[in-house]
């Protein structure tokens, strides 16, 4: 037997496998504990925010809670089971329970990731390199929020239509229906799915169609799902996405979104790929890899190639879509199963339960020395985010209202609850129009002209911000307060009064 026989058995023992697994989480993990990611999005403090707000009124919020220009606006907490669970958590365990949630929501899509893909291939080792190749070019594209969970039920979710495409077996499927009532309820990304499904439906039904009036399919992949069973668990999935506290009008925050124009050219996270970054590149070369693997097959799957180019144009519009192209691109992928002889054996619970004692271990030891902890949490906190500043305004609490940063809105939201803000995260509560002019405003040349800032009180900007620079100079406004990050300016002239 030669060297490269040798190293193929060697690759196959579980034992060797449960290492490269372990080393591939491990980088995972480090890299979350690190970055500590997820104290540091803008959007999570007002999310938990809102769930701390649904526990205390035992109700789901339908205006614009928070906000001072927004507070009578129609708005949904489409996320509410997420805000909850993350309201309970951050009251059970505190800051640093608050954040380990973020590192479980980051690992639990990378292992979820390889599960699925393995579910695919039965083959360790490319479920292995895809499982890389997909934590790095798109789980850490975004912090840790929501979306997270529409990537772990988007990845199930595909894996069970290959799946079932692949066996014939509509048995599969059934599932659909609970999988949409818990994503309806827990992201507004379960339209993704949605979709996802209804274009396997169509390209099924166009299959048949072109089939039955006697046009040559036979370089196509037959559909092997009969339509009606297929019809009726999408009707059954769409009809469970609808039972929660929102109904049916969580399609109307989806064409609200559809609508957006303008916040795609003032939000870093919603313009196009910038392609500046090796992550970038290795998204680019899956995407290749996968549309290359389609052509390459003995029959084309129209499904799989009319997916990959509809989730093509998705990412490359905003980078907040490239986990949807790079997951499909990776089931793609996935779904080449090894020759029986070849496939890898499913690990024993007890390798499992090995492997995850020993990732455990390895979150303890390295929390402890890349500062993971409370106190370096903290740093990371009043680091990113005005915390000295806030406090000051806790301590003189001076009259409002209050015109903050666009970023800082979701932490003052948390952080400074006294005081709504001006406006946060929420695209979807404020528009499209008042959003784009609210950040533009922000990076301009001026002080004058802009009713939220002629009314307010406090201002509490970033001391990098053209504003706030501006306001320096403006006689209706005094800086009481600056430290390495922000600003705070205070109305010279109270209701009717001057004021020392």
């Amino acid at each position: 037997m030669g060297i490269l026989g040798e190293l193929q058995q060697l690759g196959r023992r579980q034992l060797v496998q449960l290492a490269a697994l372990g080393a591939l989480f491990s980088a995972v993990l480090a890299l979350s504990l690190r970055t500590k990611g997820y104290v540091l999005d803008p959007d999570i403090w007002w999310h938990l925010r809102v769930g701390d707000w649904i526990l205390q009124h035992r109700a789901v919020p339908k205006v614009g809670i928070f906000s001072r220009t927004a507070s009578v606006r129609p708005w949904m907490a489409y996320s509410w089971v997420f805000e909850v669970v993350l309201s309970r958590i951050y009251s059970w365990f505190g800051l640093l329970g608050f954040a380990c949630f973020g590192i479980v929501l980051s690992m639990l899509v990378s292992v979820t990731l390889f599960g699925t893909c393995y579910a695919l291939s039965r083959s360790f080792w490319r479920s292995w390199l895809l499982t890389l190749l997909g934590s790095y070019c798109y789980v850490y594209s975004l912090y840790p929020r929501p979306v997270f969970l529409s990537m772990v039920l988007f990845n199930l979710m595909l894996c069970m239509i290959l799946k079932a495409q692949r066996t014939g077996r509509l048995q599969i499927l059934f599932w659909f229906p609970l999988l949409f009532l818990a994503w309806a309820n827990v992201h507004i990304q379960f339209i993704y799915g949605l979709a996802t499904f209804a274009l396997y439906i169509a390209i099924n039904a166009a299959l048949r169609f072109l089939s039955r009036v006697r046009l040559e399919m036979s370089a196509f992949r037959a559909p092997s799902l009969p339509l009606l069973g297929l019809s009726v668990i999408f009707a059954a999935s769409l009809a469970a996405s609808c039972i929660g506290p929102y109904s049916y009008k969580l399609f109307v925050v989806v064409f609200q979104y559809s609508k957006a124009t303008q916040t795609y050219s003032v939000i870093q996270e919603l313009q196009a790929p910038p392609f500046n970054s090796l992550a970038m590149f290795a998204f680019l070369f899956v995407i290749m890899a996968a549309f290359y693997s389609v052509g390459w097959r003995k029959k084309l799957d129209a499904y799989q190639l009319s997916l990959l180019l509809v989730a093509s144009l998705c990412a490359f519009r905003t980078v907040r879509d490239l986990w949807f192209a790079a997951s499909s691109a990776i089931m793609v992928l996935a779904d080449c199963p090894a020759e029986t002889s070849d496939q890898d054996a499913v690990f024993s619970p007890t390798s499992t339960l090995a492997l995850t004692g020993a990732m455990a271990v390895l979150a303890f030891l390295l929390s402890a020395n890349l500062g993971f902890n409370t106190r370096g949490i903290d740093h990371s906190i009043s680091q990113e985010y005005p915390v000295d500043a806030a406090n000051y305004l806790r301590r003189l609490h001076p009259e409002g209202p209050l015109y903050n940063e666009y970023d800082w809105g979701g932490f003052l939201i948390w952080y400074l609850s006294d005081y709504p803000v001006v406006i946060d995260g929420r695209n979807d509560l404020y528009g499209d129009a008042y959003v784009a002019h609210h950040i533009q405003f922000s990076a301009g040349d001026r002080t004058d002209g802009n009713p939220q800032l002629d009314e307010s009180g406090i201002v509490l900007l970033s001391k990098d911000a053209p504003l706030a620079k501006l306001l320096k100079f403006d006689s209706r406004f005094r800086l009481v307060y600056e430290d390495h990050l922000a600003d705070v300016f205070l109305r010279n002239y109270g209701p009717g009064q001057e004021t020392e």
